[in-house]
């Protein structure tokens, strides 16, 4: 590793230029690109001891990628030896080790390193950090790559303390724990349970399943890659990435639904209705699995044996709620107690919170939990007021309902490494986004977000921030808009300090005047 380092046992921290956090396709999409880039002074901390992300931490049964696989990799790493058109997990963890390797980022990387503390040293304009596992580094630039789907989310139901038999969230599966012959409780609904509940379902005695609000379900147009095709993918590469392209148009379009036009989801409400009366023949279970909301203000899934799973003799669909937990049963507001040997969670994740409190502090000690107050936000959801040299990946209103996050992430990923280039160029030790310049995107992100489906839907979801009710995740639009934003850096809409200014003093600015409060967006950073 090209990071300046001292002993281990030195009293100083050990010191680098970028510190990256997190090793999914963010943390290695940004690794990478430094290399690629000649910028070899960096380090990836990883609270594990492999790489992998959400790919390595989510490892249930049935666990796959709903987006397909040849828009779901890094554009700069195409994968000709995919087996289907949607990933599963073994897969898509493999290829991230390999890019790993094959990018050279493996000796950048600090396997067991949980990052407790980074704090924002004002006068040395560094990030001063803290691990778990006692290391201590000093950074210029901080780069989080933590993602929000790293922290499970659990609910606080009375009683579960006292549950005498097995419990643990999706994200945690304990594989070493037979479900055979089991009664088992699953809560929740979403992304995770519909592609667990299928491969657990044969497996039970009896499985209830509580469902709070059915989710919409379109069929899975998941096939195996066939032997011609990886053919072609090897030996003429243009192939696959013209699949590439077409599947990207294809998802891109889907944003005319999402954000554009609400009104069309009406038409894609159709396929899905058509769907759920051919797989399931059971009229009052076919009620119980019809959403009472607009398609697409929830997270829409895709399966193909959700529903068969849900028509099976041994589970049933359990729309009470749960009141409390006893030791060998939940019950439900109904007054019905339903056995359970274990309790599954599948509730999601913290994704409005994604720092625990105490994590980041900016200038002043300021901790980033007490900035997103009323919500979380972000400039290109890559920088924060506050927050000199403190970047952002897959941070507020980045994520998509409609397209690969990936592009999202190579959009941010080549952003941030723009911003470092002019850093060096101007010679200047910190950067910070300008308040005005911040606070008038976010206003513009949220007037389009008011529109869109996910506001108008008639429906709360993990979308929304549940303090404020503000949509705090989601692009308001097409993926090539937030393209277009990122693709220049202007340090017009940053502050910019010089090696010798003092934190309380006035930084020396590079661009000719700072915006006004309620002036509109950057031209560079519009929104759709």
């Amino acid at each position: 590793m090209n990071a300046r380092t001292m002993p281990p046992d030195a009293l100083a921290p050990l010191e680098t230029e970028v510190a990256i956090i997190g090793s999914g396709f963010a943390g290695l999409g940004m690794a990478i690109r430094l290399r690629q880039a000649g910028m070899t002074d960096f380090m990836v901390a990883e609270k594990a001891d492999s790489v992998g992300g959400t790919w390595r931490d989510n490892h249930y049964p049935g666990c796959a990628c709903d987006v397909q696989s040849h828009v779901y990799s890094f554009s700069f790493a195409p994968n000709p030896r995919w087996t289907r058109m949607f990933a599963r997990q073994p897969e898509i963890r493999a290829y991230l080790e390999a890019c790993t390797q094959r990018f050279g980022v493996a000796r950048h990387i600090r396997f067991g390193h949980e990052l407790v503390s980074a704090t924002y040293d004002e006068t040395r304009h560094r990030w001063q950090m803290l691990f778990a596992n006692g290391q201590q580094w000093s950074a210029r630039v901080l780069v989080s790559g933590m993602g929000g789907l790293s922290r499970a989310a659990l609910p606080d139901i009375p009683g579960l303390a006292g549950f005498k038999g097995k419990t643990f969230h999706s994200q945690q599966w304990d594989h070493s724990y037979s479900l055979e012959g089991k009664r088992v409780a699953v809560i929740g609904t979403g992304a995770s349970a519909i592609q667990f509940v299928p491969q657990i379902a044969p497996r039970v005695a009896q499985l209830d399943l509580f469902q709070r609000t059915p989710p919409w379900i379109m069929p899975k147009a998941d096939r195996a890659v066939k032997p011609l095709e990886q053919w072609l993918f090897r030996h003429l590469p243009f192939t696959q990435k013209i699949m590439r392209a077409g599947l990207y148009c294809m998802l891109e379009s889907r944003a005319f639904g999402f954000a554009v036009h609400p009104s069309l989801m009406k038409t894609a409400q159709k396929i899905a209705l058509r769907h759920l009366r051919r797989q399931v023949a059971d009229p009052q279970l076919r009620a119980t699995l019809t959403p009472d909301y607009t398609m697409g203000c929830k997270r829409i899934l895709i399966s193909n044996d959700y529903f068969p799973a849900l028509s099976r003799r041994n589970v049933s669909v359990v729309t009470s709620g749960i009141v409390r937990i006893e030791e060998d049963a939940v019950v439900t507001a109904d007054g019905v107690r339903h056995p359970a040997d274990c309790v599954i969670f599948g509730t999601g994740f913290q994704v409005a919170d994604p720092f625990p409190r105490g994590v980041v502090r900016g200038k002043g000690g300021v901790d980033i939990v007490d900035t997103w107050r009323d919500g979380a936000h972000a400039y290109l959801g890559t920088a924060l007021p506050g927050y000199p040299n403190f970047f952002m990946i897959v941070g507020p209103n980045t994520g998509l309902g409609h397209n690969s996050m990936v592009y999202m992430i190579e959009s941010q990923v080549e952003y941030i490494l723009r911003a470092l280039q002019t850093m060096k160029t101007e010679r200047t030790a910190a950067i910070e986004v300008r308040p005005q310049v911040e606070r008038a995107y976010n206003e513009q992100i949220q007037q389009k977000l008011g529109r869109a489906i996910w506001s108008t839907g008639g429906c709360k979801s993990w979308y929304l921030d549940p303090k404020t009710g503000k949509n705090t995740t989601l692009w308001p639009g097409f993926a090539f808009r937030f393209r277009q934003a990122t693709s220049t850096f202007s340090m017009g809409d940053y502050f910019a300090y010089t090696p010798e200014a003092q934190p309380n003093s006035a930084p020396h600015v590079h661009a000719a005047a700072v915006m006004q409060s309620g002036a509109s967006a950057p031209s560079s950073a519009e929104a759709t």
